[in-house]
């Protein structure tokens, strides 16, 4: 397998286009308004992949949230995940806050698991994940889900709109699965 991304385009489906993308979204920022209703919550995006997610969603609540970010990763540019590695942590306190994680991905979910663990380790009041994908599979850790899915993707490896090639194609506006 080649880390060029217009080699890996070629051996790619669209799953979904720019404006699939955008209508989930939007649909999820309805459940999350209403979930909301009348708070101010902690407003967290999972970088890099969750940024154009977390962003596009954020436009579409409809409502405040204070916007702070944190950066842990299993994947460092590789197609496979080992150790988290945790390179930034929120310095907003999470004492008591209500608080919404944004992702771009829901897979095995260690990563996200160990967020939402750390961020409840921090006292938050309630912790809620808002992804964009939700792989499709039965390898997910004991314990993770996600409240809000926009998309739900195969058991294949998904790009684009935030996640990676190789650290290519992030800002692809469409979501890709290598492979036929």
């Amino acid at each position: 397998m080649t880390n060029d991304l217009a080699t890996a385009l070629k051996d790619s489906d669209c799953l979904f286009e720019e404006i699939q993308i955008e209508v989930a979204i939007a649909r999820i920022a309805v459940e999350i308004r209403e979930d909301y209703a009348g708070t101010r919550p902690l407003y967290l995006t999972l970088m890099h992949g969750g940024m154009l997610f977390s962003s596009r969603l954020s436009l579409e609540l409809g409502f405040d949230v204070e916007f702070d970010y944190l950066h842990a990763t299993r994947y460092r540019g590789a197609l496979t995940g080992s150790g988290l590695a945790w390179l930034h942590r929120p310095a907003t306190p999470l004492e008591g806050r209500r608080v919404i994680i944004a992702d771009d991905i829901l897979d095995e979910g260690h990563t996200l698991k160990a967020v939402r663990d750390w961020c409840e380790d921090q006292g938050a009041a309630d912790v809620r994940i808002a992804v964009m994908c939700v792989k499709n599979h039965d390898r997910r850790v004991e314990g993770i889900d996600a409240d809000y899915i926009a998309l739900e993707v195969p058991d294949r490896y998904v790009y684009g709109y935030g996640m990676d090639y190789y650290e290519q194609g992030r800002n692809l506006p469409g979501i890709y699965a290598l492979g036929h």
